[in-house]
Parts: C-alpha cells; sequence; structure tokens
C-alpha cells in the first residue's frame, strides 16, 4: 500500500488500535492500589502482563465494527458541505471490508 492513500493509512491506524485496545489485559480496583512498596515486584519483567489473544472470529468482529461504525457516521452526515467527510468515511469502510472478504458472511 502506498503511503499517498490516506484513507487506507486512516482506516488500518484506527483499526489497529481499537484491536490493540482488545488484547488489552482489564486492570481490577484491587490490581491499581497494589501491595504495599516494601513488596512489590522489582526486576526486568516484573510488571509485564500477558495480553489477550484474539482468536481470528475476534479479529474479523473488531474489523467489520470499525467498518460499520464508518459507513453510519456517513450516512449521519446528509448536508451537502459534508460530502467530502461523507466520500473518506465511505472509502475507510470499503478498505476494511475489502480485507474482511472470504472472513465470514455479515
Amino acid at each position: 500500500m502506498r503511503a499517498r492513500d490516506k484513507a487506507a493509512v486512516s482506516a488500518l491506524r484506527a483499526t489497529l488500535a481499537a484491536l490493540d485496545n482488545a488484547e488489552a489485559v482489564p486492570v481490577g480496583e484491587a490490581e491499581t492500589r497494589g501491595p504495599a512498596l516494601e513488596q512489590s515486584p522489582v526486576g526486568v519483567g516484573a510488571t509485564e502482563a500477558v495480553r489477550r489473544e484474539l482468536s481470528e472470529h475476534g479479529v474479523v468482529e473488531i474489523v467489520r465494527a470499525e467498518a460499520d461504525e464508518r459507513l453510519e457516521a456517513a450516512a449521519r452526515l446528509t448536508a451537502p458541505a459534508h460530502a467530502d467527510r461523507v466520500a473518506r468515511l465511505r472509502a475507510e469502510a470499503a478498505v476494511l471490508l475489502g480485507f474482511l472478504d472470504g472472513h465470514g458472511a455479515p
């Protein structure tokens, strides 16, 4: 993909961020307080947590949700002044849906 394809770059960056967020480990209230300072873990990797792994189905759902979000936003923008924004949102959705071809029915 060429860097000049702004719609594709924008859609893919946002979708990668959504996937990254979905893989994050939820933090409970008790974990945020932590133990006393003298009981804190030390050393390399002491504060690392294993991230969740998304299934292929989970990834497809997130990509489809990102595309649907763009299509819904484009449908809400009806004023002629928003024509450029609508075109960009539809182009971004088309890029994402293009990646989903062959990965299950909607």
